[in-house]
């Protein structure tokens, strides 16, 4: 059942569509993280990667906790499985039949 909008969809994989963020989710799919320990895994400056994050959050893909000083990221899980339904509705769901012989498809 596909609950989120085409709108929603297309903002999620504009998100995906960098090597940056696309990193960040490889951390993040192993559980919760302190920026500061994203930075050091990505060799990035604080400001590309609040920019990234926050991109990742606007999309739904990712939320955030404060714990103090230090912010923590995590995956949304339910976000990712909506993404997977919409890509597996692109499987064929039916068998293409061979054209009849000697007759172009749009005749």
């Amino acid at each position: 059942m596909k609950t989120a909008s085409l709108n929603t969809i297309a903002q999620r994989f504009q998100a995906l569509s960098d090597p940056t963020r696309l990193q960040l989710l490889g951390r993040l799919r192993h559980g919760e993280r302190c920026v500061c320990d994203l930075m050091d895994v990505l060799d990035a400056a604080q400001s590309r990667l609040s920019f990234h994050l926050r991109v990742l959050k606007e999309a739904g893909l990712v939320s955030d906790r404060r714990d103090g000083r230090w912010v923590y990221y995590s995956v949304v899980p339910s976000a990712l499985e909506e993404i997977q339904e919409y890509v597996e509705d692109f499987a064929p769901k039916y068998r293409v039949l061979p054209a009849a012989k000697g007759r172009a498809c749009c005749d």
